[in-house]
């Protein structure tokens, strides 16, 4: 059994929470080893083929604490490094992994310090930026030339890097999800938020987003509809964020608004995006599965790679664009209610396409399913010019 190191997004977020149970799920013969803290211990629990190691235990906290006081020595690091020199290869598994941020440099030397060059490395599900500056491209392109595999999940990412011959391209992981049927009647209005300040690129959005949530809620509420404001990331403010919002909604609306929010339980928090009977979706993944289980959804895009995402899938229902939606009525959110579904059929079967490297390793027969003349064309990356320089 081949035992596998998974390079994740660790903040207890419910998208790259699902990008690792799908991953596990897909291999039940491989033993996977997830550095990350304790919780993941309960909110993976149903992976028999998951080892946690909880790098946030006390006696690590305790011995790393020491030696920086000794010779200022990395300890995580240490451990990450031994850890993944026994595994046979690393697949890492998330969307956002490539952003350029003030620390780029201190993260780029971290994976070159932690990683063996030498052994299988897989990237799977990402997009690259935003970034702004060639320096970050230039180095990553280095780095990504020594990688075993890369499979973008839009095409504005694989463009950038499709002659380096590793990179491919497929569909959001996440398309691959079950569709789960739940009836729509009397079922709430899901509202998934984020607190922008938390993102460099919206500092100063705070008071201007959450006031038109609030209105969109108002909306929906005076429409008969119950609305659920929903957190998928503690660690990003999304609880401080619809806190907030709530607070703004006067009485009685007020009564049909209620929160929910994501902390360890994958299962619970999807069935509620699936038994909803429309999402309004800030989080990306919140849009993804709004699509798979054939809900409405109303995209708030807070970064090119949504609207990415939305040109890839062909999606031709309203959105908003964070940066500009203090001008957006309300009233056009709740009209999308009958129009902004989108059949994801082939996404999902593209999907499966981030795996394809993977699979032939890891020793997992393939379903030799021929694509249609569509879905071959849908797949192909279009031609456009590389536009590298996104603030």
């Amino acid at each position: 059994m081949k035992r596998i190191m998974i390079h994740a997004y660790t903040k207890l977020n419910l998208g790259d929470d699902l990008f690792i149970k799908v991953l596990c799920e897909r291999y039940p013969d491989t033993r996977f080893i997830l550095p990350a803290r304790k919780e993941y211990k309960q909110c993976l629990a149903s992976l028999p083929n998951l080892t946690v190691y909880p790098i946030e235990s006390v006696w690590v906290r305790g011995v790393r604490k020491l030696l920086k006081k000794l010779d200022d020595v990395d300890f995580q690091k240490i451990l990450l490094k031994r850890l993944a020199g026994r595994c046979d290869g690393v697949v890492q598994v998330g969307g956002s992994m490539y952003m350029q941020g003030e620390g780029w440099k201190k993260d780029y030397s971290w994976k070159l310090d932690v990683f063996d060059t030498k052994k299988p490395f897989y990237v799977l599900g990402a997009n690259f930026g935003p970034y702004k500056d060639d320096l970050f491209y230039e180095k990553y392109r280095e780095l990504f030339s020594t990688y075993t595999d890369i499979c973008f999940r839009d095409q504005y990412s694989h463009e950038l890097y499709k002659d380096l011959g590793n990179v491919r391209l497929a569909p959001d992981i996440i398309f691959q999800h079950p569709q789960e049927a739940h009836p729509e009647s009397g079922k709430p209005i899901v509202i998934s938020v984020i607190k922008p300040s938390a993102r460099d690129s919206l500092k100063g959005l705070d008071s201007m987003y959450y006031n038109k949530i609030k209105d969109i809620a108002v909306a929906f509420i005076q429409e008969g509809h119950e609305v659920k404001l929903m957190s998928f990331c503690k660690h990003e403010g999304d609880e401080d964020a619809a806190r907030a919002i709530l607070s703004l909604i006067p009485q009685p609306y007020a009564d049909h608004a209620s929160l929910y929010f994501y902390k360890t339980n994958l299962e619970e928090a999807v069935g509620i995006l699936a038994s909803s009977s429309m999402i309004v979706a800030t989080r990306f993944h919140a849009m993804i599965l709004g699509w798979v289980f054939g809900k409405p959804v109303f995209p708030i895009a807070y970064s090119d790679k949504t609207i990415n995402v939305m040109n890839d899938a062909h999606f031709t229902g309203a959105y908003a664009d964070l940066k500009t939606m203090e001008s957006m009525e309300p009233e056009s959110v709740v009209r999308s209610f009958d129009t902004n579904r989108l059949n994801v059929s082939v996404l999902a079967r593209q999907a499966e396409k981030h795996f394809e490297k993977l699979d032939n390793y890891l020793g997992k027969s393939t379903l030799g399913k021929s694509k249609s003349a569509e879905e071959a064309a849908a797949i192909t990356p279009a031609v456009f010019a590389r536009r590298g320089h996104e603030s």
